[in-house]
């Protein structure tokens, strides 16, 4: 409830409000049985058809307040729970964003979405119908217990009874319920991610004719849910039919007691009238806090579970900036990048992807990093824009350890192109504006221009203002990596990593975007991953891997000299003997 509060605080009025209202409206509606019973005592027994109107005039009255009431507090209920529920969502997708890669590892993206969604609306319902139950219900139960011993103490002792065993049934049943709610979200968890994965590779699913096989994990997983679902709503439902039994009881009890007294001239027939419709009261009262006790425990399971999210703190701190734009207002280091022994293991990794990885490079100079599937290349080149933080050994940046540098400021100085490509909803303008906000119109062209993407874009009928869907589902997988490369050059960083973000480009425009980088301004290094040769053998110094270790460091023709293993991939492109075009 800690991080709920926050947001309540802005909603104490409305919160205060919708019960109160509320609680007017049940004072109405236990006054209803003391109106009827004196129509039958008095207006019916003495024929007054001018009382039996009033009387009836009043319900109507009563009526009207009450519903007015009850529009009134819904208004308040919703109002504070679609409000504290919004703010609630908006801090958990803050925080999400504030998580480091290590923590999104470990958690899980599909579990994150029904967090953010389900979870949440859970939580949203639970809070509406607390604030207009949770007073409510129990000022009727105890308040028809009062109005009974108001008409006869000996039959309203048979409400003491009612009353106490109604609520351990209900009590008992949420005390075995709660728990079971909680599970029954994280199957949902589960879905989630099927359904995900499955619509996000439903290409590659489609290609191997994998479409029963899903179906069936899919069913497997469904039915895990439904099954759960199906024990808890079994429990859940014992609920109705106990409390009716109960109250039925309590009902047949009022009426036998009743006629005795009525019989004996104790009680009159208006009496008994009433005290059967407080005890109706209590049956539907309690139907309504059990059903809000129900909602309750789910949303607290699923308040758990947004809040083991947001008590999830990154382990990667970043200074303020502040204090560290003091220190790098006159950065005049020589290195862009030094590597000091570094090594990298992932939460829950076993062995390390990265060992003792060792090198420097100057301002301006072009890095080609190549191996093997699995060799460590794109997790090296995730330490320079510090998504992970190295399990050992020391990272420099501009001659300062990474970890002085302030998210913002780092984030400006390394413009990176990841292996996945992701572009997102909006024009061709929005992609790359959010690169640079401020980027001016020739400064998005030029930077199209760089990564080998204007001609195409020139060729789209709105230029610039040309819709993407999401995704990038109506772009070529060629185009949406040259829009990704001109998204982070319009940045301007000073360090510019692609990985492998030119696997769908043809040679020819490879070539093209090679010649590019090269006349970028003298300052901006340039980290260049692939699995090709042919785009890395103009570099400065090539970094090789090999199961996450050192394999070779130099330039083309060196490495063709000393390095096996470049060798071997050399060879396996071009054939042995001869040399790239």
């Amino acid at each position: 409830m800690k991080y709920l509060k926050i947001y309540l605080k802005d909603y104490k009025r409305d919160s205060i409000l919708a019960p109160l209202f509320k609680m007017l409206e049940a004072m109405f509606d236990l006054l209803v049985p003391v109106v009827v019973a004196h129509i039958i005592n008095v207006g019916i027994a003495n024929q007054d058809r001018g009382d039996i109107l009033r009387s009836c005039g009043i319900l109507v009255l009563m009526a009207i307040v009450g519903l007015c009431c009850s529009f009134t507090a819904q208004y308040f209920a919703a109002r504070a729970a679609i409000g504290s529920a919004t703010g609630l969502r908006h801090m958990l997708f803050a925080h999400i964003q504030k998580l480091g890669f290590s923590e999104m590892d470990t958690i899980g993206t599909s579990t994150l979405i029904t967090r953010m969604t389900s979870d949440i609306n859970q939580v949203q319902n639970g809070l509406n119908l607390f604030l207009r139950l949770f007073l409510r219900s129990p000022f009727i139960v105890f308040g028809a217990m009062v109005m009974a011993f108001t008409i006869n103490v000996k039959i309203a002792l048979i409400f003491v009874v009612t009353i106490p065993v109604l609520s351990v049934i209900i009590f008992g049943i949420m005390a075995i319920t709660s728990p079971l709610y909680k599970k029954v979200q994280g199957k949902l968890d589960v879905i989630t991610g099927n359904a995900r994965e499955n619509l996000s590779g439903i290409r590659v699913i489609r290609a191997f004719g994998r479409e029963k096989q899903e179906t069936e994990n899919f069913s497997r997983a469904n039915g895990e849910l439904v099954k759960g679902q199906l024990f808890v709503g079994r429990i859940s439902a014992l609920m109705n039919p106990l409390t009716y039994s109960v109250v039925n009881i309590g009902i047949i009890a009022i009426l036998w007691a009743g006629s005795r007294s009525v019989d004996t001239g104790v009680l009159m027939s208006g009496g008994i009238v009433a005290l059967v419709n407080y005890m109706s009261q209590i049956l539907v009262e309690l139907v309504k806090l059990a059903n809000l006790i129900v909602t309750m425990s789910r949303a607290m399971a699923s308040l758990g579970r947004v809040e083991q999210i947001l008590d999830t703190k990154t382990a990667m701190e970043f200074p303020e900036k502040t204090k560290i734009m003091e220190k790098v207002s006159g950065e005049t280091a020589e290195e862009a990048v030094y590597f000091d022994h570094v090594s990298l293991s992932y939460a829950q990794a076993g062995e390390e992807s990265l060992s003792d990885i060792s090198f420097s490079v100057k301002k301006g100079e072009t890095i080609g990093i190549i191996g093997g599937t699995g060799s460590g290349k794109s997790s090296l080149v995730h330490l320079i824009p510090r998504f992970y933080d190295a399990t050992s050994g020391e990272i420099f940046l501009l001659g300062r350890p990474i970890k002085e540098w302030d998210r913002e400021t780092l984030r400006q100085k390394v413009g990176i192109v990841m292996q996945k490509v992701q572009v997102f909803s909006g024009t061709i303008r929005s992609n790359l504006l959010m690169g640079n906000e401020g980027a001016t119109e020739e400064e998005m062209w030029q930077a199209l221009r760089d990564a080998q993407a204007e001609e195409f874009v020139r060729k789209k009928t709105e230029g610039l203002e040309e819709l993407v869907e999401q995704g990038g589902r109506n772009l070529s997988g060629g185009q949406k990596q040259r829009l990704t490369i001109a998204r982070a050059l319009v940045r301007k960083p000073e360090i510019l990593i692609l990985d492998d973000s030119s696997s769908a480009l043809d040679y020819a425009t490879d070539a093209a975007l090679r010649k590019a980088l090269k006349n970028l301004p003298s300052n901006v290094t340039v980290f260049l991953v692939s699995q090709r040769t042919s785009s890395i053998r103009h570099a400065d110094h090539i970094l090789v891997l090999d199961d996450g270790k050192t394999a070779g460091w130099g330039t083309h023709e060196e490495l063709l000299e000393s390095c096996q293993i470049y060798r071997e991939i050399y060879e396996s492109q071009y054939g042995k003997g001869e040399s790239a075009v």
